[in-house]
């Protein structure tokens, strides 16, 4: 076995005794896939969804349905952005972990529906800082995004390098997250660890996400949209690999870092509990070499409409995943042929195509 697999193998502590676990955005790709690998514990887990109609709700239904039968599993249709609704919740159930994944997504949609956004990712995440707060939960991680990476062109990019200027409001949400959740893990010491995904993909995904979108298009004999005439990069993340390193950080609560003011002061650490990874791939592939794998599954050549870059898109993303490596033990590894593979098998089983 070689290093990395040693690495990988390394077993999570069994714990104690059964905990209780909140997941938002449970009827969501992320949340889905999390959701399904923590019933497999005794821990009693709670998934919140406000189950809003971004895309196809039949999905978001179908994804719950794999679940819900789980007697360790309760769900509830709460909207984060709820205050009264999440404080009665917070109040009434005392959470140990909370991982927070819901959120508007989608850096495009961001462009016409920007309240959206403000009211999710912001006034909702809010309402989740405030529960830890008054609840004195354990642990909070959530979701962020590379996309707080924005006009940023060092590569790859490092939770040490600065972060200021986003390029969407998507982006500029995310970024916020992060300092709200540093200024609540700061004045109320509440352990917070933030999440940096890259380009998340695999089976029961995002219909708006390209895999998805060009999936579908191929195989109805329509053109697939190619932005930046294709001259773009993505770290695409396989949902397996994001899974585990959420279950790993999950375990892994931060602690304060007394020495930060001593000359160690960084953007990817503080003085408070609190914490930042990416969790990516660490190889990123470019857009034409996507597209030509995608085609070799299918078995069917895509038509293209070749177009400039959008707005709010940034040309490349890379993860530097060495800090995952060192605290938690684990690398993304599922390389994109065999990720792409098991998405092309799920969908056509899911729509039932030939």
């Amino acid at each position: 076995m070689n290093q990395m697999n040693q690495i990988n193998a390394i077993a999570r502590e069994p714990n104690p005794k059964p905990r209780k676990i909140l997941v938002t955005g449970v009827a969501g790709f992320i949340g889905f896939h999390l959701c399904r690998k923590l019933l497999e514990s005794d821990d009693e887990i709670f998934g919140l969804d406000n189950l809003n109609d971004y895309y196809d709700i039949n999905l978001k239904m179908n994804r719950l349905k794999q679940i819900e039968s789980k007697n360790n599993f309760q769900f509830l249709r709460i909207d984060i952005a709820d205050r009264d609704s999440m404080a009665k919740l917070f109040y009434n159930r005392r959470f140990d972990i909370v991982i927070n994944l819901a959120a508007q997504a989608g850096v495009r949609y961001s462009l016409n529906n920007p309240h959206a956004y403000i009211q999710s990712n912001v006034v909702g995440f809010l309402n989740i800082l405030e529960g830890c707060r008054q609840h004195k939960v354990k642990h909070l991680v959530f979701a962020s995004s590379s996309s707080v990476y924005g006009a940023n062109t060092e590569k790859p990019f490092s939770i040490y390098q600065n972060t200021d200027h986003p390029v969407s409001l998507y982006g500029a949400t995310k970024k916020t997250n992060e300092l709200m959740a540093h200024a609540y893990s700061n004045l109320y010491n509440i352990p917070c660890t933030g999440l940096r995904f890259f380009t998340v993909y695999g089976p029961w995904g995002r219909p708006d996400m390209a895999l998805f979108l060009f999936t579908k298009a191929i195989l109805e004999g329509r053109p697939i949209n190619v932005f930046n005439y294709g001259n773009m990069e993505r770290d695409f993340t396989y949902i397996d690999d994001i899974i585990e390193g959420v279950l790993r950080v999950m375990d892994k609560v931060p602690g304060p870092n007394p020495r930060w003011r001593d000359g160690n002061a960084d953007p990817g650490k503080g003085y408070a509990p609190y914490r930042l990874y990416n969790i990516g791939n660490n190889n990123p592939v470019d857009l034409m070499s996507f597209i030509q794998i995608l085609e070799d599954c299918l078995g069917k050549k895509a038509k293209k409409n070749l177009l400039p870059l959008q707005p709010g898109d940034v040309i490349a993303t890379y993860a530097d995943v060495d800090d995952l490596i060192k605290d938690v033990g684990f690398k993304p590894s599922i390389p994109i042929e065999e990720g792409i593979r098991r998405f092309v098998a799920w969908y056509k089983s899911y729509y039932g195509c030939q």
